[in-house]
């Protein structure tokens, strides 16, 4: 069963029983995101923001694959002054199955 938490949720497992070449889980933009810019208190935690949020650290991933144009490094470009944008959580747990 998928881990819909996991950014390896749709990543097939290899005939040895690991990771294959990651398929990312996409999060499309819409009407109702929010530019944010990340404060210095998150930098480098998305995992903070994450549960701050969607009261889910697990879900630190959404960021970088909402804003894959500003955010190659999930953590490290993870910084204070980044502008990003923020997938509503409703939103968020419609399009992940949560």
């Amino acid at each position: 069963m998928e881990n819909q938490f996991s950014p390896y949720a749709k990543t097939p497992i290899t005939d040895l029983g690991f990771l294959d070449i990651l398929v990312p889980q996409p999060i499309p933009r819409a009407d109702d995101d929010v530019l944010y810019s990340i404060t210095s208190a998150y930098t480098y935690r998305p995992d903070l923001l994450a549960h701050d949020l969607y009261d889910d650290r697990r879900l630190w991933w959404i960021f970088a694959q909402r804003n894959p144009d500003v955010i190659k490094d999930p953590v490290y470009d993870f910084v204070a002054g980044t502008e990003i944008y923020l997938p509503q959580g409703r939103y968020l747990r419609s399009r992940l199955g949560l």
